[in-house]
């Protein structure tokens, strides 16, 4: 994809490469390889590492402290990190709370919100889904009730990731219950998480961590002023929001990184008849068709974002529905290259194929079990179907 590259796409990719090899912690980089979880203190110290080089807005108008760089220079940087084995941005702040800020945000928000969401000196959560409203999220009950110039807040929210870190929650609240449309009766508000009335709740998952949460929100007090856009029109925001968290779940970039991870596995692990993993038939075959649907996918998603990333429309859930399926079958693919190294208990014998390889095959079948989510979050993948259907087919 290297033949639409100006010299200054490349000059931008020699420094980036140039920073990843000299700059990229030797810690975070170990972690990143064995498959380790980070720890606040690990994203907290990246993103601000990279917010020292001007890196953390690549899609935020140059205005709001964005970078100014074109589609093409985006997808480089994207390319490049994931490459390196880096972690992502936060995309709570990145991809999902900032461009709502700057896009239908008050001056005012904008300055008081828009500097430590760039650098992480708030770390927001997504207060979205609730126990009766996950896809269907419309149906959302959480209340709040005007009281003079605060609302009065009651309800509970599910599944919310890394809460337990989180400074600030963006919160989809209901204001009007008895709206003609369960659309037009919600709010979107800015919640500080140290507000009293505020419980967080750990759900451990099926990978045996506890990434995600319940926050339970009784009568806690938010200011009016903490509201984005007017009062019942909140749904435009959270589409918004939507579609770019979608679009950060087709996750090409990293997929690229892990194909090329489970190819280098592959190749190093014999099996009967003197050939390795990846020499049989069968698994080639599975490996090449994903490549082939990947490389689909990032064609598609350079579409999606020369077309404006803050208005992915229902292509954002063809790339949700696509990347999702490829990061599922990837760890799939892993869990079987890994054999019986794949259970946590048996990663401690064996041949390594690379460094810290049993301690990354141990984690393989957690990683599998953890990514069973991703065709469900962001809006589950039968929800984007009936989206594609409904905007793209007119059915």
């Amino acid at each position: 994809m290297e033949a639409g590259y100006t010299q200054e796409d490349l000059a931008l990719r020699d420094e980036i490469r140039d920073f990843l090899a000299n700059e990229f912690p030797a810690d975070l980089r170990d972690k990143q390889l064995r498959g380790a979880p980070l720890s606040r203190e690990d994203i907290v110290n990246w993103h601000k590492l990279l917010c020292t080089r001007g890196w953390t807005g690549i899609h935020w108008p140059v205005e709001y402290g964005g970078t100014g760089w074109t589609q093409m220079q985006r997808h480089i940087f994207q390319t490049e990190m994931a490459a390196a084995g880096a972690p992502p941005l936060l995309a709570f702040n990145i991809k999902m709370i900032g461009p709502v800020l700057y896009k239908y945000g008050s001056e005012e928000q904008k300055r008081r919100f828009l500097p430590g969401t760039l650098s992480l000196d708030i770390w927001w959560c997504q207060g979205y889904s609730e126990p009766g409203a996950g896809s269907d999220l419309a149906a959302l009950q959480t209340r709040a009730v005007r009281d003079g110039d605060e609302y009065i807040v009651n309800g509970q929210k599910t599944w919310t990731t890394l809460a337990q870190y989180a400074d600030w929650m963006f919160c989809l609240v209901r204001t009007d219950p008895d709206a003609a449309r369960p659309q037009q009766g919600i709010s979107f508000l800015l919640i500080d998480m140290n507000s009293p009335g505020i419980e967080v709740r750990p759900i451990t998952t099926l990978d045996g961590s506890a990434p995600v949460n319940d926050v339970f929100l009784t009568d806690v007090r938010v200011p009016v002023a903490n509201r984005i856009g007017e009062e019942n029109q909140g749904w435009t925001c959270a589409k918004a929001l939507l579609g770019n968290e979608r679009t950060g779940i087709a996750q090409v970039a990293a997929s690229k990184h892990e194909l090329a991870r489970l190819k280098r596995v592959a190749s190093g692990i014999s099996v009967p008849g003197g050939e390795t993993l990846m020499q049989q038939d069968d698994f080639a075959r599975r490996v090449a068709e994903v490549e082939v649907d990947l490389l689909g996918l990032e064609y598609s998603e350079l579409r999606v974002l020369a077309a404006g990333a803050d208005n992915p429309g229902p292509a954002s859930s063809y790339l949700k529905i696509v990347g999702s399926g490829i990061t599922q079958r990837l760890t799939e693919l892993f869990v079987e290259a890994a054999g019986y190294h794949a259970l946590p208990l048996a990663a401690d014998a064996g041949d390594n194929i690379y460094p810290s390889w049993l301690d990354f095959a141990g984690r393989s079948a957690p990683k599998y079990f953890d990514t069973r989510k991703v065709s469900i979050f962001g809006g589950s993948n039968e929800i984007q179907r009936n989206i594609i259907a409904k905007a793209v087919l007119g059915l």
